[in-house]
């Protein structure tokens, strides 16, 4: 059963076509590598599927319900995990901190907070001296960890990632990887865009944009 469907959705800027007809379909436990041309619409779908932006037509389904049903907030706080390529981390938070401030913002309660934050970054491959510097002390691959661990902190069925490993080296990008396999593994659903043939290679489904003639 789909965890994510997208049914015949369509996304416009004012005249301009972007997406057409997109009907898609993502399971929990399994990886999927949305690829594409520049300008095919791959960071705009990415934005849909978290719902930071509406399609033009179509609907999008959580489950057996559509997101239209869903406060925005809840979904994209509850729900969705986006990992974004240029990290988005607080500079001056430490990688520790990063992670138990997303925990606040989406309220999660009944859990010692740092303790789990510190269980997260440990999972993705940092230790606790790492743990406890500041981002912009740490390489790009290990912003990348926190970003990820950042985006399991409220644990979220699915995980989106816009170019996770673009801006990484080739034994990095396979660590990265091998991180988000894991994950698919337990249960999520994890969705990547990216134009990296290893990345499309070591995921389990593909799906291809084409872009639109205007």
């Amino acid at each position: 059963m789909s965890v994510l469907k997208l049914n015949d959705i369509c996304f416009s800027y004012g005249k301009t076509e972007v997406l057409k007809n997109i009907s898609f379909e993502f399971e929990a436990g399994k990886t999927y590598c949305i690829s594409g041309r520049s300008g095919s619409g791959k960071t705009t779908l990415l934005s849909v599927l978290s719902g930071l932006a509406k399609p033009t037509s179509g609907e999008i389904f959580y489950g057996e319900k559509s997101v239209k049903k869903i406060d925005r907030y809840r979904f994209r706080s509850k729900y969705i995990g986006v990992i974004f390529q240029s990290y988005n981390l607080i500079t001056k938070f430490t990688a520790l901190e990063n992670v138990v401030l997303s925990m606040e913002i989406a309220g999660v309660r009944g859990v010692k907070k740092k303790q789990k934050a510190m269980e997260l970054l440990k999972s993705v491959g940092l230790d606790e001296s790492e743990a406890k510097r500041r981002v912009l002390q740490l390489s790009g691959g290990q912003q990348q960890r926190v970003a990820i661990a950042r985006a399991l902190s409220y644990n979220p069925d699915i995980i989106l990632a816009d170019e996770p490993t673009g801006n990484l080296d080739g034994e990095t990008e396979q660590a990265i990887m091998s991180i988000f396999k894991d994950l698919a593994q337990s249960g999520k659903c994890v969705i990547l865009v990216s134009h990296s043939p290893t990345v499309a290679k070591m995921c389990d489904v593909n799906y291809e944009l084409k872009k639109q003639n205007n």
